[in-house]
């Protein structure tokens, strides 16, 4: 390593963020990042620990310790090489990641995890500003067609890897703009889109062919889809929400998380919503249902609207602070967090069931909620009980349901291809990510369920490598 006692000698320290007084009046990214002496010092903390759970908790498996170690020396050019090796998009999981890696760090047992997220977002972005990163058309083309339908980070990745491949790629998009839930459900504050448009211009470039606003099922036929293709593969995620089916949900007022923050991504990029399908939080009375990371954008994106009030309500009980018994590293620690979002406002509540909602001129005016407690049974299960005396009413104008994804949506391709299904309603794929269907593929959150992005990368990867595989009856692709 750069420097054997690193870790000894200096402590872990991470990017700065702009005050909160300040990061809420826009939606840009807010970090203030380190200078390059400082990088190579918190290089040089990942401590050649023999056995690198940070690569075994990657699902990509990426190579950290040798970029961190790159990074400790300045070897900059070569570190960008060693990213790419095992990703396609850095500057994405370094920057939306919830980062596995470095809660598995071995440093991390007992001081400061090695800052491994950090040091990936900084390569790429160096990259980006030396003019490493250029497009890689083939040299050969293969003679293949490939669709890929849905341009989520595991589209991206599938289409990237069999563009490079040789197969003409073309990606398949229903939205306007090109990223899936990178473009339109992530706020700006995480990840700006100029980001994930400049690797979109990046395919473009390497021949891959780009169909916006095309909905397969709907604007292009799926018997053409068949024909046209000599295979397919389906990233189009997790996209049905899970609803919330009690009385007063048909409310004004009660919407679905996504599209209120997908309206925000476009007004960030200049378009104008229309009025009558506007969803605003400004000046009003917001409740949030849901605790993950759907719901804290939800929150950020209200405050920088300049909601009055904002109530996040989860459903399960408060996190522990610190790590229980019964999960123990370097497994992923359930533990409670706090994001960027939560730390700029809104109250959280926990333990709290949503029983209906009321109002009036069909306008939601009040939640009825009740808390609830946990238990387990005797076979171990979690079982949910109502608090006697816990019911109460909170005023709201504007309730955003984040409560998770359930599965991808049925109608359309899937049912049309006739795609077996498993358990949990996600498309069942054999090891080369292959549906019952042969020809067929699918990847990321629509065979995984709502999953990661790192692990939406790593499926779309897998999928590409057994399309080529189909195709020309081997595969160099890693």
């Amino acid at each position: 390593m750069g420097d054997s006692t690193g870790f000894i000698k200096f402590e872990r320290q991470t990017a700065g963020k702009l005050p909160v007084e300040e990061r809420i009046k826009n939606h840009r990214e807010f970090d203030c990042p380190l200078t390059e002496e400082q990088l190579k010092r918190q290089g040089s903390r990942c401590m050649d620990c023999g056995v690198p759970f940070c690569h075994w908790a990657c699902p990509l498996g990426n190579n950290i310790p040798d970029w961190n170690d790159m990074v400790s020396k300045g070897q900059w050019r070569d570190a960008i090489d060693a990213l790419h090796a095992t990703n396609n998009f850095p500057e994405f999981t370094g920057r939306v990641c919830p980062a596995p890696c470095e809660t598995s760090c071995t440093l991390g047992l007992n001081t400061g995890a090695v800052a491994i997220k950090q040091n990936e977002v900084t390569i790429v972005e160096m990259a980006f500003e030396e003019g490493w990163i250029r497009p890689e058309p083939p040299d050969v083309r293969s003679g293949k067609e490939v669709a890929v339908v849905g341009s989520g980070p595991a589209g991206l990745a599938a289409a990237q890897q069999l563009n490079r491949a040789g197969h003409e790629v073309t990606l398949f998009e229903r939205s306007d703009r090109f990223g899936g839930l990178l473009m339109y459900g992530i706020p700006d504050f995480k990840l700006e889109k100029r980001i994930v448009q400049r690797r979109v211009d990046i395919l473009e470039k390497e021949g891959v062919i780009l169909r916006p606003g095309t909905e397969v099922g709907v604007d292009y036929f799926v018997d053409d889809l068949k024909k046209n293709f000599d295979a397919i593969c389906l990233t189009g995620g997790a996209s049905k929400p899970r609803d919330l089916p009690v009385s007063g949900r048909e409310l004004d007022g009660v919407h679905f998380a996504v599209p209120f923050l997908t309206q925000q991504n476009k007004r960030n990029w200049g378009d104008i919503i229309p009025p009558d399908y506007e969803i605003l939080a400004k000046g009003k009375r917001v409740v949030v249902l849901g605790g993950g990371d759907t719901g804290s954008d939800c929150v950020g994106t209200s405050i920088r609207q300049g909601a009055k009030c904002i109530h996040q309500f989860e459903l399960m009980p408060k996190a522990p602070d610190n790590r229980p018994p019964e999960n123990p590293w370097p497994q992923w620690p359930n533990v409670n967090r706090t994001s960027t979002s939560q730390e700029e406002g809104g109250i959280r509540d926990y333990c709290v069931l949503t029983k209906s909602f009321s109002g009036s001129n069909g306008k939601v005016e009040k939640l009825h909620g009740v808390h609830v407690e946990w238990s387990k049974d005797d076979g171990g299960n979690w079982q949910m009980k109502e608090v006697p005396g816990s019911e109460f009413e909170q005023e709201v104008d504007l309730v955003l349901l984040a409560m998770g994804f359930v599965h991808p949506e049925h109608k359309g391709i899937v049912n049309d291809l006739g795609l077996e299904l498993n358990g949990r309603g996600n498309i069942k794929v054999n090891n080369d990510k292959m549906t019952s269907v042969e020809g067929v593929f699918s990847a990321g959150d629509m065979e995984l369920g709502q999953s990661l992005i790192v692990r939406a990368i790593a499926s779309g990867r897998s999928a590409a490598r057994g399309i080529d595989k189909y195709l020309m009856g081997e595969t160099q692709l890693p």
